[in-house]
């Protein structure tokens, strides 16, 4: 069995793209992946025919030297571009294995750990009454771990404002509320986007009183190790760390050192299942649960649910799909075969490969849409951190 082609499909799901990629066999067999860097999809595809000019005539089953190949086959190895292009090779390369040997994904990861894999959920309210209501909401309807976005004051109509100390003075006694409300035994977090510097984030947690939440996900920029090194000498919250990183070295300093409490790995930008792997034992070894990044399509979702049943430290999958959300991610016309939601979680599939399928023929009928994300400015209009 030989890679015969390598297609790649920026599409629009739902409010934004996806950018999915076949690998096809001489054999008929095919895999279906999925890169992450959303809104870059065109530089993601540029680099996945890159790739393809040399996996071409290659066997789709040495899925680690593929791997290895990708990756130092250019003198500036990594970064998210090239990793998220990897990404989708990689699961694609797994689909296809799976589906070759007749068995689904996670089996050729060391088989199934778990029979279900658990989810959290996000309300998008803004800090008010509201949100006290939906977390109350999810909580009757059986989701016990509850995501929250950022709160800010009014701004005037101009969605793209945003001021970190006006956000934080409104969120943090919010928080408080909910968690009154909730009572202690609902899992609680907060997504607040890197949006924070380092005295920031201390403000925000020191507002709020102890064993209010449950994880802060992202309240600062990755690129410094150091910098979250103060901010986990002043903070006593779970940090949720590392969707953006896009690779096992990336991770390096972040599980060695203990900044991160649960490691927030995307399938589709780290280096896809084999690198992803690699991160969750070296998690493991450190006390640390996965607790993975989940924005983007079923292909991602359906990956991530294999690597979930795989391993043993695991603690919850991000759903954009809930009573509290619809992003329209899991369109069912595009992906005629995904996996589905049990309540508050999704069973592990038993069907050879990733379980998903994806609509060629329509998604060829789209032309692509250029998306943006927020350009976030502050009140002086200098930007700042989406």
């Amino acid at each position: 069995m030989k890679i015969s082609d390598i297609k790649v499909y920026p599409v629009w799901v739902g409010s934004r793209n996806q950018l999915v990629v076949k690998v096809e066999t001489d054999a008929g067999i095919w895999g279906w992946g999925e890169a992450g860097v959303s809104g870059r999809e065109r530089a993601v595809a540029g680099a996945v025919q890159h790739y393809r000019e040399f996996l071409l005539g290659r066997d789709p089953l040495r899925i680690g030297a593929l791997w290895q190949e990708m990756y130092r086959s250019q003198y500036f190895e990594g970064g998210r571009v090239l990793s998220g292009a990897i990404s989708a090779i990689d699961i694609a390369l797994y689909d296809i294995a799976g589906k070759a040997l007749g068995v689904p994904v996670y089996q050729l990861l060391g088989g199934k750990q778990r029979d279900y894999v658990p989810c959290f959920a996000t309300t998008g309210a803004p800090m008010g009454p509201r949100l006290i209501e939906e977390a109350q909401l999810l909580i009757e309807r059986g989701w016990n771990v509850i995501r929250t976005g950022t709160g800010h004051p009014d701004t005037g109509g101009d969605a793209r404002l945003f001021e970190p100390r006006e956000s934080l003075g409104l969120t943090a006694p919010w928080l408080a509320r909910l968690r009154e409300a909730v009572g202690p035994s609902a899992v609680l977090g907060i997504d607040y986007h890197h949006r924070l510097s380092v005295a920031e984030a201390t403000s925000f947690c020191q507002r709020m009183p102890p064993g209010t939440l449950d994880f802060l996900e992202e309240p600062i920029r990755d690129e410094c190790p150091e910098a979250y090194t103060a901010l986990r000498s002043m903070v006593d919250v779970p940090f949720a760390i590392g969707e953006e990183f896009s690779s096992k070295w990336a991770f390096l300093p972040y599980i060695e050192r203990g900044l991160t409490n649960f490691a927030r790995v995307d399938v589709c930008n780290v280096g896809g299942l084999t690198e992803a792997m690699k991160v969750a034992g070296w998690a493991e070894a450190h006390y640390i649960d996965l607790m993975p990044h989940n924005p983007l399509g079923p292909i991602c979702t359906a990956a991530t649910i294999h690597l979930a049943a795989a391993v043993t430290n695991f603690a919850w999958l991000e759903v954009r799909t809930s009573p509290t959300e619809e992003l329209g991610f899991d369109d069912s016309e595009l992906f005629p075969s995904q996996p589905r939601l049990e309540g508050s979680r999704f069973p592990v599939p038993d069907a050879p490969g990733l379980g998903v399928e994806f609509n060629e023929e329509l998604a060829s009928k789209q032309p692509f849409r250029y998306w943006e994300a927020p350009h976030l400015h502050r009140r002086d209009e200098s930007y700042t951190n989406w």
